[in-house]
């Protein structure tokens, strides 16, 4: 394993371009290898898990081709998937492997219930110790057999059978298993529809209509009407906010900083994070905003100021899962602190995201009290973080986290198993690097 020293810095300064979003790869990639036609996706996520997904839709069948035009050091690439239709895919001679991406294990669960054969769905350890019942329950109630082991848990056996439409509504919010239900739609007759408690990020709704899906929305319901025409398109990825929330936050760390980051996502259901920092007294702004029905993309600038910090609850939480670790990581730079409730899904992501933003924060120094649903970090009042032996326990927003918080921790810090950050940014620490001056 890895070793990553992260010394203090002075400021951060300069601008960066961020690899595609993981969300958006998986949901085109996925609905490329069920479109008719040959589909270019320029600026695919390089990150581990979006490759999980490629090499599972090549098991199946699909032709996929990568780096058209090469891979740059940012992590950007070109792909093209060529497919035979919502028809096209193919029993697999063997285990479909995920590894850690629970969104691809999920997201193919939907399309795999759905097929004229029987799969198999496996990940890594990780991978394995999540539980996959959410996501199993609507899928069983389409007509879906799914057989998991310990009957919550990967590798999934997959018997794929015809599935009828229903109305589902979830019980707790959660984009991946809305997500898993909506694909398995395409292959139930009629309209499959789906309820949320509150609205989740809506890639997939994005993306079923740029392929040529009838989807729409009322409210809080999401439907699709099964067994769609889709045709193959030419589209490109927006960076990924949850990859660029590292590199703004490290401008918060160290004053008289400042940050542009070029072509980022700004889908409304993502972008809460930067109403958050702004509102704990960021100056954020965003130019150059463009997109049609289509996903936007802008560009953010950050500037340093000091941070007021404060709770973090209700519905918001299901917005800025992702960013949580790193906003409770800025805890201890900000004046009030940071408290975060209402978000036991943390303790199911890649690692139980809780426990290890608690345990890492008091290795620095931090003051931090762990609730089942969340955490409450002590401002800066606490005093100053110290550097420490960081273990991510193989969660890759965890590393980053506390890379960033380690720049301005007295001393130096080292983090463990710093590869895992290829899981989602494989160019984080040399890009981090670039913009430190110390």
């Amino acid at each position: 394993m890895s070793k990553q020293i992260v010394t203090p810095g002075r400021k951060i300064s300069g601008s960066i371009e961020v690899p595609g979003d993981k969300s958006i790869s998986h949901r085109y990639a996925i609905l490329a290898a069920l479109a008719r036609g040959r589909s270019e996706i320029d600026h695919y996520s390089a990150a581990v898990d979006c490759g999980s997904t490629l090499d599972c839709l090549e098991r199946l069948g699909v032709r996929v081709e990568r780096h058209i035009q090469g891979l740059s050091r940012d992590g950007v690439q070109q792909i093209a998937i060529t497919s035979a239709g919502l028809g096209g895919l193919r029993q697999p001679s063997r285990e479909l492997d995920a590894g850690n991406s629970g969104t691809t294990m999920r997201l193919l669960s939907g399309v795999l219930a759905g097929q004229p054969f029987d799969s198999i769905l496996t990940g890594d350890a990780s991978l394995q110790r999540r539980p996959m019942r959410r996501v199993m329950e609507p899928l069983a109630l389409m007509g879906a057999h799914i057989n998991p082991r310990d009957s919550k848990f990967a590798p999934l056996k997959i018997h794929g059978s015809p599935l009828r439409q229903i109305h589902y509504t979830l019980p707790v919010a959660s984009a991946q298993v809305k997500s898993a239900v909506l694909l398995a739609g395409l292959f139930a007759e009629g309209e499959t529809s789906v309820e949320e408690p509150v609205c989740t990020r809506d890639h997939t709704e994005i993306a079923l209509a740029d392929f040529g899906a009838d989807i729409g929305r009322t409210g809080r319901t999401v439907r699709v009407t099964g067994r769609p025409q889709l045709e193959a398109r030419q589209l490109k990825v927006p960076g990924d906010l949850s990859s660029a929330v590292f590199f703004l936050a490290a401008a918060l760390v160290l004053p008289d900083s400042s940050i542009v980051v070029h072509d980022v996502g700004l889908n409304p259901t993502r972008s809460a994070v930067l109403d958050v920092l702004a509102g704990w007294g960021a100056s954020v702004s965003v130019t150059s905003l463009r997109g049609g029905r289509g996903e936007l993309i802008g560009d953010v600038s950050l500037r340093y100021a000091p941070l007021t910090g404060g709770l973090l609850a209700g519905e918001q939480v299901a917005q800025l899962i992702d960013e949580l670790p790193m906003l409770a990581a800025l805890g201890p730079y900000t004046e009030q602190g940071v408290d975060i409730r209402d978000a036991a899904e943390l303790r199911v992501k890649e690692s139980d995201r809780i426990a290890v933003v608690a345990e890492n924060l008091r290795r620095m120094g931090a003051h931090v009290d762990e609730r089942p649903d969340g955490l409450r970090v002590e401002g800066r009042q606490a005093g100053r973080l110290r550097g420490a032996e960081i273990d991510p326990h193989d969660d890759h927003r965890i590393a980053m986290a506390f890379a960033v918080a380690a720049l301005g921790a007295e001393g130096s810090s080292t983090i463990l198993n710093a590869e895992c950050t290829g899981i989602s940014n494989p160019d984080f620490f040399p890009a981090l690097a670039r913009l430190v001056e110390r």
